[in-house]
């Protein structure tokens, strides 16, 4: 059950901290809290750094055409989508990641931001080729991701080797389903990155087209499962293929075939130059409080602490596979 503070967190994390009267509205409420004159100075410093991050960005609310003009994107209600250089920037500079050419934008949900932020959901696109899709209803899931999870184990020296912390696959936060007639598949995994105390929702959905997919990465902490799969129905709905690129107008006389099929994109894998299936080492890492590097010890403050956390009933976050 939620507490009373609880409700005073999120109060706070709506306060846009700009005025003199804003900062005294903070201290107010981590004085309600019981905060130290030490935690209040580093939730006031790092609201500011939040807004301040939050007012360069500009939010698309409506639609936007998706990697020219192969698909598009009808924003859904409670959410807003940063195109591809703004994306880039939070998945980069922001969270950490690697830069990934492929990226196509980023929603978040409408009240969060690139800092302050439940789960995103990151868009990409990879033309891979046309994916059949005829050994969907004969996949055994249990060995797939017993199949998977030898593969993660197998891939973390070489994550550890490029500076990415290793990853431990615990298993399915949702079986994988596939809609043979939308032609899309959808499944969520929960990870547990090195040095994590919780572990990470990687909610994966895949929509199918003529000559790759458009990738839907949900990037969050498990306890954004229930609030994915109940906004589920619009967000898969949200990005659609062009006419000329809809998985229905495969030519077999022009097109490309990709290398595996539905299983082997659950897995995560891809035909590798030497002609063996090789596990993607693309694991991206959401960092939910961004400005960890400047202060750190406000999400140790917020997240880190079981007393604390048990005392304001509030949430963590984390990301994917």
């Amino acid at each position: 059950m939620k507490s009373k503070f609880f409700y005073l967190f999120t109060l706070l994390f709506t306060i846009t901290v700009s005025r003199a009267q804003d900062i005294e509205r903070l201290e107010f409420i981590a004085d309600s809290l019981n905060f130290s004159p030490e935690e209040t100075e580093a939730l006031i410093s790092y609201k500011m750094y939040s807004d301040s991050i939050e007012n360069t960005f500009n939010y698309i609310y409506d639609r936007t055409l998706l990697g020219g003009d192969v698909a598009k994107i009808i924003v859904p209600n409670g959410y807003k989508f940063l195109d591809k250089p703004q994306a880039q920037r939070v998945l980069s500079d922001i969270w950490g990641n690697p830069v990934d050419n492929s990226v196509m934008g980023l929603l978040l949900k409408e009240d969060d931001t690139p800092v302050e932020t439940s789960y995103a959901i990151e868009i990409s696109y990879a033309e891979e080729g046309y994916i059949k899709d005829d050994d969907a209803q004969d996949l055994d899931y249990d060995d797939l991701l017993s199949e998977m999870q030898e593969d993660a184990k197998n891939a973390n020296p070489e994550r550890s080797r490029l500076g990415y912390p290793t990853v431990e696959l615990l298993g399915w936060a949702s079986k994988p389903y596939y809609d043979q007639d939308g032609k899309k598949l959808y499944w969520a995994k929960e990870l547990l990155f090195e040095e994590d105390e919780t572990s990470t929702l990687n909610y994966n959905i895949r929509v199918l087209g003529r000559k790759g997919y458009m990738n839907l990465n949900v990037i969050g902490d498990m306890e954004t499962l229930n609030d994915v799969e109940a906004n589920l129905e619009p967000i898969l709905g949200s990005v659609s293929f062009n006419t000329g690129y809809k998985y229905s107008e495969f030519d077999p006389d022009f097109d490309d075939v990709a290398a595996y099929g539905i299983g082997g994109l659950i897995a995560g894998k891809i035909l590798a130059k030497a002609g063996f299936f090789a596990v993607i080492l693309k694991f991206w890492k959401f960092i939910a409080v961004g400005v960890i590097a400047l202060f750190g010890g406000v999400k140790k403050f917020f997240f880190g602490s079981k007393e604390k956390q048990i005392a304001i009933d509030t949430k963590n976050s984390d990301p994917e596979v």
